[in-house]
């Protein structure tokens, strides 16, 4: 049985899915929700106060999604707590989710070519091996 559920998302319609499987599962199990978004600062800045301006930014960027997925739980009558990292996301959530104590780890799976797949491996791949708890993936 499931009593703690975090939910990756990146913005996109492939987490949006898998939102849609964490609410029902939190439904089904009674479970506290949670969501988190990863904001991956792309260079390497030379002062703290470039970090925090970099990370003003990330959060308007993850602005509408954190929005959305807050409406999608309240018309399932569910409540979701969002946790905005900076990091990279891979790591950032797995880390997270152990120092959290999750149960499971609901998230969407975007495809790419088998070349990239190959050469760097997806994200969902990587936190399915990871992850220090159960991963649920959704297509």
């Amino acid at each position: 049985m499931f009593k703690k559920i975090l939910h990756a998302n990146d913005g996109s319609e492939g987490a949006f899915r898998a939102l849609a499987e964490a609410i029902e599962i939190a439904k089904l199990h009674g479970a506290e929700l949670h969501m988190v978004s990863v904001e991956e600062i792309q260079w390497m800045p030379g002062s703290r106060e470039e970090v925090i301006g970099e990370k003003e930014l990330e959060n308007h960027r993850f602005e509408d999604a954190i929005k959305r997925a807050k409406r999608q739980a309240k018309k399932q009558k569910l409540e979701i707590t969002t946790h905005l990292l900076i990091g990279h996301p891979v790591k950032a959530i797995s880390e997270f989710a152990k120092q959290k104590g999750f149960d499971v780890l609901v998230i969407g799976y975007v495809g790419h070519s088998r070349l990239h797949d190959m050469l760097i491996g997806g994200t969902a791949d990587r936190l399915v091996r990871l992850a220090p708890c159960t991963v649920i993936v959704v297509k």
